[in-house]
């Protein structure tokens, strides 16, 4: 029995000083941006019975001689929100984990402080690179195509967010130039103008002309229109294209056989519209006239950032902007059985199956959380409840000390008494 009262004290002392630990490093991480608390659960090592034969007796005849820890489960309440001034901060409110990695495997995590770096590549504090859905719109240092939402790719797909430095936007050349307005009856010169963006990404103007027509026909008012293309100083006359329009007695529009013009090198449709939706030319006082053309001027790259819905957007100094990648958030089976790395780290085991992402009703893949920017997730262990813990151990380890100090002189007595 003595013998029994020193692996009892003993496995005291070792699963209570493994349980310090675990709480010591819960709280040295208190402040660590993601951090996951770990608990301790304990279990009793049973040595045998005191009466095997007592049959059917409902008294727990088994003979403790310590206890064990059992397991460290992972805690997997959310932490605390905390704001912060940048949009690369990341933090998730419900399940899952981002994906970051280095040279090696991936591995995942729910720190969410992130970073663009001298490259414009998306990475952590530490320098691993964070993994997502790469957009496909980017070559080389251009961008080929606005994409205003960006799904998430397949969760083998995923890839690092690398991004050029110096993205340019390219002009979109003005194809379509639409004219409103009444140009009225008086024999009076109408003056209508558009903007108009060439393929060498200058801001030029569409001018239209009108006069009234010489001869003119019964019903309705003839104009006689002249289209010229021109760069804004008017120094540089791109083309100039000559046409007729006539409007019936009510003043809609019932011809125009001018089509085009050429704005140094791209065509432009001229849409004056049809009946009253246009031009129109009937009898009031005052005259009016609008524009809207397509088109948009090139832009140069201003900066990287992520939206509400982990998407990576670039700017441009033209207004513009495009979804360029996606953050993936990855989910598993099991959380429990992920292998912790670090403090914020983890990877996939076989305890907590394969890395999967979440689907919608279409089989659509989704974040399945909420991505909050401008904050992180701090420490989700209760460091309050830590430190009472903490005390509870301490005076655990303290009792089974005491217990192998008491079993150590009765046993030095018991000697002393045999000799």
């Amino acid at each position: 029995m003595m013998t029994q009262a020193f692996y009892t004290g003993i496995s005291g002392l070792k699963s209570s000083s493994t349980a310090i630990d675990a709480v010591a490093d819960n709280l040295s991480n208190n402040s660590t941006v993601g951090y996951r608390g770990y608990g301790t659960e304990f279990s009793s090592i049973l040595g045998g019975m005191v009466s095997p034969t007592s049959g059917g007796s409902s008294v727990d005849s088994a003979i403790g001689i310590g206890m064990k820890v059992q397991a460290t489960p992972m805690s997997e309440a959310n932490g605390e929100l905390l704001l912060t001034s940048r949009s690369t901060d990341l933090a998730i409110d419900g399940d899952g984990w981002f994906g970051v990695q280095g040279d090696g495997d991936v591995n995942y995590t729910r720190a969410g402080d992130f970073t663009f770096d001298s490259l414009s590549d998306l990475v952590t504090t530490d320098g691993f690179h964070v993994l997502g859905t790469m957009a496909g719109n980017i070559d080389g240092e251009t961008l080929t195509e606005v994409i205003d939402s960006l799904p998430l790719g397949d969760v083998q797909a995923q890839e690092k967010l690398k991004f050029p430095d110096g993205l340019t936007y390219p002009p979109q050349p003005t194809t379509l130039a639409n004219f409103f307005g009444n140009l009225g009856i008086v024999d009076e010169t109408r003056v209508m103008s558009a903007s108009a963006v060439d393929g060498q990404n200058n801001k030029n103007e569409v001018k239209l002309t009108f006069t009234k027509s010489a001869i003119q026909n019964e019903l309705g008012v003839r104009w006689d229109v002249t289209a010229e293309s021109k760069s804004l100083d008017g120094e540089t006359i791109y083309d100039t294209q000559t046409g007729v329009v006539e409007f019936d007695s009510r003043g809609a529009l019932l011809t125009n056989t001018l089509t085009s013009v050429n704005n140094n090198g791209t065509q432009v449709t001229l849409d004056l519209g049809n009946g009253f939706d246009g031009l129109i030319s009937t009898d009031v006082s005052e005259t009016s006239s609008s524009s809207s053309s397509n088109g948009t001027i090139g832009g140069d790259l201003v900066g990287y950032s992520i939206n509400i819905n982990a998407e990576v957007i670039a700017a441009f100094s033209n207004g513009m902007q495009s979804s360029v990648g996606k953050v993936a958030l990855y989910h598993f089976q099991n959380d429990q059985g992920l292998e912790r790395l670090s403090g914020t780290k983890f990877k996939e085991s076989a305890n907590s199956g394969s890395p999967l992402f979440f689907k919608d009703e279409n089989g659509q893949n989704i974040l399945g959380a909420t991505v909050v920017t401008f904050k992180l997730e701090s420490s989700n262990y209760n460091s309050t409840a830590g430190l009472t813990d903490l005390i509870i151990l301490q005076r655990s380890y303290d009792a089974n000390s005491k217990s192998i100090s008491t079993a150590d002189q009765m046993m030095q007595k018991a000697l002393s008494m045999d000799a």
